[in-house]
């Protein structure tokens, strides 16, 4: 079993429920691992960073949990040998006196 790490992958995207999150972009901060079956095939980490950064970008996400299911999802299909994932996605700037974000954790049996 072999463990990608993909951290602090920076950018900014719409994404949340408050009006001006819906006009202008923010920063988010996403951690990602990735535990995989390298028998299985290779898992090119540039391939995950574009799917994760297009994916948000595009789709423009109301909620952070509906973000990281899709990312789950689309990251399993994509990537089949995928065993374990975690997707930590932070809005750096959403508050003053501190970062917000979630975490989601994904067990796959096959």
């Amino acid at each position: 079993m072999f463990t990608i790490y993909i951290e602090q992958l920076e950018f900014e995207c719409i994404v949340g429920i408050l009006d001006f999150e819906r006009e202008t972009p923010q920063k988010v901060c996403i951690d990602a691992v990735i535990a995989y079956d390298f028998d299985y095939g290779f898992i090119d980490y540039a391939k995950v960073v574009k799917i994760i950064k297009k994916s948000m970008i595009k789709r423009k996400f109301y909620l952070l949990e509906d973000a990281q299911r899709f990312l789950a999802k689309k990251l399993k299909k994509k990537f089949p040998q995928i065993h374990f994932l975690k997707i930590k996605i932070v809005k750096p700037a959403i508050l003053p006196e501190c970062r917000v974000g979630i975490e989601l954790e994904s067990r796959f049996d096959s």
